[in-house]
C-alpha cells in the first residue's frame, strides 16, 4: 500500500479534529468534513467499531477521499456500561457536554447515592477505521480504564474530560494539557495501533 497523503478527519466535532489532526504525521494532508460542509450520517451500528465504519465509509464515498473516522465514548460500569455509543447523544442536538455530564451525575445517584465517595470504574473507549469508498482499509479500538470525578475539573479537553480520571492519575483529562493527555488517552492507543496502515 502507498503512503496515505491525503486524508479526510471523518468527525464535525471540533475537538476530537484537532486532537487527531495533531496525532496524525505532518506529511499528510487533512481535510475536515465542514470543508465539504457534510452532515454526518445515521449511526445505527451497535458497538464503537460499527459506527465508526458507518462514518469513515459515508465520508469517504461522498468526497472520494481516503477517511478516517471516530467513534469513541465513556463506559461507566455501575450504569451497565453507558452512555456508551450514546455517549455524544446524551449532549443532545446541540452537543451540550455540561448537560451530558449532569446527565451522568443524576444516573449515577440514581443507582447509589454515595457514589461519590467510591471509586466509580469508567473506561474512555476509541474505535478508529480508514476507509476508502466501500473498501475498509483498517478499524481498531483503544481503552483506557479510570474512575468518574465526583465533581468536573479543568478546564482543557472537551466531551466528558473533565469528570474521567485516568488510572494511576490524580488529575481528570481536563486538567491535563493536551500534550499530557494525549500521551496516554484512548485516542492515542488506537492511533499507535492505526498507525501502519497510514
Amino acid at each position: 500500500m502507498k503512503k496515505i497523503s491525503k486524508l479526510l478527519i471523518g468527525t464535525n466535532n471540533k475537538g476530537k479534529y484537532k486532537e487527531i489532526k495533531d496525532l496524525l504525521p505532518k506529511y499528510i494532508k487533512t481535510y475536515s468534513t465542514s470543508e465539504f460542509r457534510l452532515k454526518s450520517p445515521i449511526e445505527d451500528g451497535l458497538t464503537f467499531s460499527e459506527n465508526s465504519l458507518i462514518k469513515s465509509r459515508h465520508f469517504s464515498k461522498k468526497t472520494n477521499l481516503i477517511c478516517l473516522a471516530d467513534d469513541s465514548g465513556l463506559e461507566i460500569d455501575i450504569l451497565d456500561k453507558n452512555p456508551g455509543i450514546y455517549s455524544a447523544r446524551w449532549s443532545g442536538k446541540n452537543g451540550d457536554f455540561k448537560k451530558a455530564i449532569n446527565r451522568v451525575y443524576e444516573e449515577l445517584s440514581k443507582k447509589d447515592k454515595n457514589w461519590k465517595f467510591k471509586k466509580v470504574k469508567a473506561r474512555f473507549i476509541c474505535a478508529l477505521s480508514i476507509c476508502y469508498l466501500d473498501k475498509k482499509i483498517a478499524s481498531v479500538l483503544g481503552k483506557v480504564e479510570g474512575y468518574i470525578s465526583a465533581n468536573p475539573k479543568g478546564k482543557n479537553g472537551f466531551g466528558y474530560d473533565p469528570i474521567f480520571i485516568p488510572k494511576n492519575r490524580r488529575k481528570t483529562f481536563s486538567e491535563m494539557s493536551s500534550f499530557q493527555k494525549y500521551k496516554i488517552d484512548h485516542r492515542f492507543v488506537a492511533f499507535k495501533k492505526i498507525r501502519k496502515f497510514l
